[in-house]
């Protein structure tokens, strides 16, 4: 169908065909013109708009025909772009505009090169009045016939992204103008289509995934891959995010792990066979960075750093993009919709980042999102965890990996009630008191692999828990009766297949809080892991697979610092004798009248909405750690000894609430 034009400029209409600016003109050759001579008038006369797209539905006849002198020069018309004089703007807007009326006369086949021209344009070199005539043309083409659909939505989303030599200029005020003029006009454009041709959004899908930007080691690129996820959010936000919005999530979650494990671990971290991959927390390794720059030194090997990742371009690009998912999660939130939004997002963890056993980063999407609405996302997250690991109908490595992000879970997440983490303890403790029982013979770490991820499980979070556990009368009595030390005792023997400094830590908070009676015969090596759990952990090493340790990425720090357990804050067991009279002050968790206890309020917020800098505040806060660098842990002869560290993986580091 041809779609009626009202707006063309008759300006412009007159400088085209009564004597100004001609096709022929563009194409730097007088041509012939004796086409248009009948329709010549006198200087001042305008012609109507349906006399202007006859001309060109004549040229396009005439083209099918084998007379190409006009159809040529109106193909060149739409090579016009860069710096438009008005003439030529003028020329251009009119001509597309035509165009919108006569595009039943358009044949793919025929008119290809002009049909080219047209997708090939990219509205970031016009300004707003052509953009809208080239808008309204890509619209009248996809409502004229089905075979132009995914070529004029590809044409819409390839305009998601500027041309090179505009993208550094999107900083200044000019810059942002154009891209909001540009990208405005892009999505109207694609909620036009979308409300004419019902099976557009469908179309789409595909065509946003496919031209999603790859990845390379340029700076422009990288930039690029921001600028279009920042379309394929706002795709999920808008009128279509019915239809689309879940396939948009799932694959900016697949492209954060595809970033995610192109950063190794050798990025990070200098190895040592006598420290693990986490030798401290982020504020001494940053404290120990300072000294070593003050004293001219090496920062110490073994060691994790968010300095380690400076430079890195592929870890600058993934923090970028983790940033603009929170900031989406936010504005969902705001919106009443997150909860519809979170249920995209677990369906894309177990689908992508669950057994991603190199993941780092990308799952702090979900913290995240379970920190902005703990009483639902996060009890479902940490709920589903849970009965993945809980269910023998998942793969092996997939339970074992679902219990390591439970345990990590339930330890870093502020925002989750002390009651509710003791609910799940108990499945665990459940689950592991049942396969003692069906379970028999002498310790073995790769036929009780998931046994013993439980039982590790257990111990990590109470290492983090224990105390503000033992302070609520009604859940210590709970915890109490949980069948623990027999667990612990049974033959196959967690206590010297899982990793050393998780038990040792665990059995000297269990002794200070008089949990069971804590043998003497347990005997542990100051060492950072076993050969045990080294086998029981496997090739993908998930016995050390702890997922929400601290975050390296300085953008999305801001975000889960707020919302997140260092342990610096933890309140041990054994510290009870170390603290004063101030214990108000040392303490910040909150217990209400249910007995629910809580870390404090600062969920779901930015660090910037606190009204903290955050280098002036990891500064200040290296010299003000209060947690003690050693801890005691049994020796061969089941002696307490001091060992140099805290165990590996709960090193102290830095929190607000250590001010």
């Amino acid at each position: 169908m041809d779609v009626e034009v009202g707006l063309i400029s008759k300006a412009g209409a007159h400088r085209i065909y009564c004597g100004g600016l001609g096709f022929g003109e563009i194409m730097g050759m007088e041509l012939p013109v004796e086409n248009f001579q009948s329709h010549e008038m006198e200087e001042g006369v305008n012609i109507s708009d349906s006399e202007l797209v006859y001309h060109v539905r004549e040229a396009l006849t005439a083209a099918l025909l084998g007379d190409n002198d006009n159809y040529n020069q109106l193909v060149a018309v739409m090579h016009l772009n860069g710096r438009l004089g008005p003439d030529e703007r003028a020329l251009l807007e009119t001509s597309l505009k035509a165009l919108s009326g006569a595009v039943s006369y358009l044949d793919s086949v025929h008119h290809d090169s002009l049909l080219t021209s047209i997708f090939g344009m990219s509205m970031w070199n016009y300004e707003p009045d052509v953009m809208d005539a080239l808008k309204g043309l890509i619209i009248s083409l996809a409502a004229s016939n089905g075979k132009y659909i995914d070529s004029c939505l590809s044409m819409l989303v390839s305009n998601f992204t500027p041309p090179n030599h505009i993208l550094d200029k999107l900083t200044l005020p000019y810059g942002l103008e154009r891209k909001h003029q540009v990208l405005s006009r892009v999505h109207a454009g694609l909620k036009n289509i979308a409300d004419l041709v019902p099976l557009a959004p469908l179309r789409l899908l595909p065509i946003v995934v496919q031209r999603m930007p790859t990845v390379h080691n340029k700076h422009e690129r990288l930039k690029m891959i921001v600028i279009y996820v920042e379309n394929m959010l706002k795709l999920e936000s808008g009128a279509m995010g019915e239809l689309v919005g879940s396939t948009m999530l799932m694959a900016l979650v697949d492209r954060l792990i595809d970033l995610d494990v192109e950063i190794g671990w050798e990025d990070i971290l200098h190895d040592d066979s006598s420290k693990g991959i986490f030798e401290m927390e982020l504020e001494d390794v940053e404290e120990a960075a300072d000294e070593a720059e003050e004293d001219g030194g090496e920062l110490s090997r073994g060691s994790l750093s968010r300095k380690s990742l400076t430079g890195n371009v592929i870890a600058e690009l993934l923090d970028s993009l983790m940033m603009l998912t929170f900031e989406h999660l936010e504005s969902c939130e705001r919106a009443g919709r997150l909860i519809e939004v979170f249920e995209t997002l677990l369906q894309s963890f177990q689908i992508t980042v669950l057994n991603a056993y190199k993941s780092k980063f990308a799952q702090f999407v979900m913290f995240y999102a379970c920190a902005l609405d703990p009483e639902n996302c996060g009890l479902r997250f940490a709920t589903m965890l849970a009965d993945i690991f809980v269910c023998s109908v998942y793969p092996l490595l997939t339970r074992m990996s679902a219990v390591s992000y439970l345990a990590s879970f339930l330890s870093r997440a502020k925002f989750l009630s002390i009651s509710f983490i003791v609910s799940l303890l108990k499945r665990l403790v459940d689950w592991c008191s049942e396969y003692c029982k069906v379970q028999s013979g002498d310790i073995n770490p790769k036929a009780h692999r998931l046994f013993y991820s439980g039982c590790q499980a257990i111990m990590y979070v109470l290492c983090f828990r224990l105390r503000s556990i033992m302070d609520i009368p009604r859940l210590k009595s709970q915890l109490l009766l949980m069948p623990l030390e027999t667990i612990l005792k049974h033959e196959l023997n967690p206590l010297k297949v899982c990793l050393p400094s998780v038990a040792s830590e665990f059995l000297r908070q269990s002794k200070a809080a008089r949990l069971f009676t804590v043998s003497r015969t347990f005997i542990f090596n100051d060492l950072l892991e076993s050969e045990l759990s080294r086998a029981f952990g496997g090739t993908e090493r998930l016995d050390m697979f702890f997922p929400f340790d601290p975050c390296l990425l300085k953008k999305c720090d801001s975000f889960i610092r707020p919302n997140f357990v260092y342990w610096s804050m933890v309140r041990t067991t054994y510290g009870r004798e170390e603290e004063d009279s101030s214990d108000e002050d040392a303490a910040e968790d909150f217990v209400d009248v249910n007995g629910d206890e809580v870390m404090d309020d600062g969920m779901g917020r930015s660090f910037d909405e606190h009204g903290l800098d955050l280098d002036e505040f990891d500064s200040a806060l290296n010299k003000m750690s209060i947690t003690p660098r050693n801890s005691f842990i049994y020796g061969f002869e089941g002696q307490l000894q001091q060992p140099r560290r805290m165990p590996s993986k709960i090193r102290p580091s830095t929190s607000p609430e250590s001010l």
